[in-house]
């Protein structure tokens, strides 16, 4: 449940300029509530609470816009093809902005390293960041992405073009291996999604 520290009345200006409908709120306490796309936003003195599913798209309309964040990335795939799934977290120095699951059916360790890569990737483009710096332990997506490696495989290939025009949309980026400890989180994500199978 993302909790956003925050001049709520800018806050209320930026949902209701993004065309969100912004209601009193149920309590004494409550400055004002939102909801759009199956999240609540809920208005205090000096903070907004979201609550519900999808919370993403309210969180990045009440977030400033700009400034950097790292990305975390891993897909895990059981059997190679198998049962896989992804996990993404995206941090910035006030610590975790967002991060997601999802199991994504019966796909190749390479095929769900792209998929985790895509949809954090897309996931970082609805916060609006200038500067984005992107972490995973899968060395080959890593190297085929930034073109130090060809991809033969034409599904690959056909990921790799979606994640450079994501990763195009930000100002700067970088794009970088890590071991698989340094990357704990995501990857803990995604075989939590695994699991949950």
């Amino acid at each position: 449940m993302p909790v956003i520290e925050c001049n709520v009345d800018a806050a209320r200006d930026r949902l209701e300029d993004a065309g969100v409908t912004v209601d009193a709120g149920n309590t004494e306490h409550e400055r004002w509530r939102a909801s759009r796309d199956g999240a609540t936003a809920v208005a205090y003195d000096d903070k907004v609470v979201i609550q519900g599913e999808t919370p993403r798209k309210l969180e990045s309309l009440l977030r400033e816009s700009g400034g950097r964040a790292h990305v975390y990335f891993d897909g895990a795939s059981r059997g190679n093809p198998g049962p896989a799934a992804i996990g993404w977290v995206i941090v910035t120095g006030d610590g975790i902005v967002a991060e997601g699951n999802d199991r994504i059916g019966t796909a190749t360790n390479n095929q769900a390293e792209y998929a985790a890569l895509i949809t954090a990737l897309e996931a970082a483009a609805e916060y609006d960041y200038d500067e984005l710096h992107v972490r995973g332990d899968s060395e080959l997506i890593v190297k085929q992405v930034r073109g130090e490696y060809d991809t033969n495989n034409p599904e690959l290939r056909e990921r790799r073009v979606t994640a450079r025009e994501l990763l195009s949309r930000f100002d700067e980026w970088s794009l970088e291996y890590v071991p698989r400890e340094v990357n704990d989180r995501a990857d803990g994500l995604a075989n939590e999604a695994l699991d949950q199978g």
